[in-house]
């Protein structure tokens, strides 16, 4: 009961005070916000160790606040990834299937292909080598549009030989020395190569004339072609192999001047690819050392005098 009295006698004592603390509560922060301020005017070392005191105390509870967040987004995101993983899962599950049943059907062509060939006597055509090199020099220009590559004889390289690059074709050597070989590019003006267009395989010849885009010259005025057109090789002349890119159909104009784009930029050319197709080198460059007439002469019999008939028998001469 004495309890419950003083109980009731200090509610009685502080109602009266509690609506007077909150009308003065607000000037009463400001008035501290105030001293607060003069004092780190006064002294900044104080104030500055206070704050560091005051974010040690307060650091650990607000990280202690931000766990159940961190922890929630870090299973949001794992519930993302599992969801990623599962669908990836599929996907590569079902393009293991596609490449099965593709690997299948290569068999089978693959098989088909070598029956036919037997049936047909077929000749399988020449093993592939290549040389790989590093560009050295850019001999290009308004007359001439070359590059030097760090293989020679030393290394297998003859004339007449294909390079190309990862993108496509670039020329062919011209000039073999025994540690370096000089290219012609597609792009010089004493470039001819036969090419044909992949889609509608209209021949022509592709033409350099020192440009970045060389020309499509001999196209028949019946071939319909289309900006975006790609270009092989046609292998016509035994210069080249079937089926190289050249490049892509830059421009058609009105007048019929068709301008190709290789697909190698040979400004920022830094390694090629000397390719030996088995080709004769004497049939792409006339000229070269290991050279060998096309036809041989045949050296014909001197014709002998036709021996004098013998007088007839009676007769005699004068």
């Amino acid at each position: 009961m004495l309890a419950k009295d003083r109980g009731k006698s200090m509610s009685r004592l502080t109602k009266p005070l509690a609506p007077l603390a909150q009308r003065f509560a607000f000037l009463s922060l400001v008035f501290v916000a105030f001293g607060i301020m003069m004092v780190g005017k006064a002294d900044i070392v104080v104030i500055e160790r206070a704050r560091g005191i005051v974010n040690d105390m307060v650091g650990p509870l607000v990280d202690l606040a931000g766990a159940p967040s961190r922890i929630v987004a870090r299973t949001i995101d794992g519930v993302d990834t599992w969801n990623a993983l599962v669908a990836e899962n599929a996907r590569l599950r079902a393009e293991n299937e596609q490449m099965r049943q593709k690997d299948y059907a290569f068999e089978t062509l693959r098989q088909e292909n070598a029956l036919l060939r037997r049936l047909l006597n077929f000749t399988p055509e020449a093993v592939v080598s290549f040389v790989s090199a590093r560009v050295i020099a850019d001999q290009g220009g308004s007359f001439v549009r070359n590059l030097l590559i760090n293989a020679g004889s030393r290394q297998g390289v003859t004339r007449g030989q294909v390079v190309v690059s990862e993108r496509g074709l670039v020329g062919r050597i011209v000039e073999v020395g025994a540690w370096t070989s000089r290219v012609l590019l597609t792009t010089d003006l004493n470039s001819r190569i036969p090419v044909v267009v992949e889609s509608s395989r209209w021949r022509a010849v592709l033409a350099g004339d020192n440009s970045d885009e060389p020309r499509l010259l001999y196209l028949s005025d019946n071939a319909r072609v289309a900006v975006g057109d790609r270009i092989v090789t046609s292998g016509h002349g035994g210069g080249f192999p079937p089926g190289m890119p050249v490049g892509i159909i830059a421009s058609v104009t009105q007048g019929g001047a068709v301008r190709v784009r290789p697909h190698e930029e040979f400004q920022r050319l830094e390694f090629v690819r000397v390719v030996s197709f088995a080709l004769d080198a004497a049939r792409v460059i006339p000229g070269s050392e290991a050279n060998e007439p096309l036809v041989e002469s045949v050296e014909q019999p001197r014709a002998e005098p036709a021996p004098a008939l013998a007088p007839a028998p009676g007769l005699s001469r004068r």
